[in-house]
């Protein structure tokens, strides 16, 4: 990954406090795992900002070395990586990602 693409990334991470990047949009997403991420975030009523690692081949494969997780959706909160899929799916049926959310003073939409 070049110093742009990371810092690229590193902008996007920083700027938004829930971040998804995602295959598709949150309107279209174009997998199943992103579509569930989706789901869950609107469920829990959160606004949030997503990016389509489809349109950039660039942030979808850098987007992988800078979190070192292999996979996509990939979620953020406050900078922070919490996970894919998956994960989200485990927090969100025990009530940690809810929790994280009012931890991190992020509120419903």
């Amino acid at each position: 990954m070049t110093d742009q693409t990371q810092e690229r990334i590193a902008g996007l991470v920083n700027g938004a406090d829930v971040l998804l990047f995602m295959k598709g949009s949150p309107l279209f997403p174009q997998c199943g795992f992103s579509s569930r991420a989706v789901a869950i975030l609107n469920h829990l009523g959160v606004e949030f900002d997503s990016v389509d690692v489809l349109q950039d081949q660039e942030v979808r494969q850098g987007i992988k070395a800078f979190s070192d997780w292999p996979t996509i959706p990939q979620l953020y909160v406050k900078g922070e990586f919490v996970g894919g899929s998956d994960i989200m799916m485990e927090m969100y049926e025990s009530g940690e990602l809810a929790q994280l959310f009012a931890d991190q003073g992020v509120t419903p939409a």
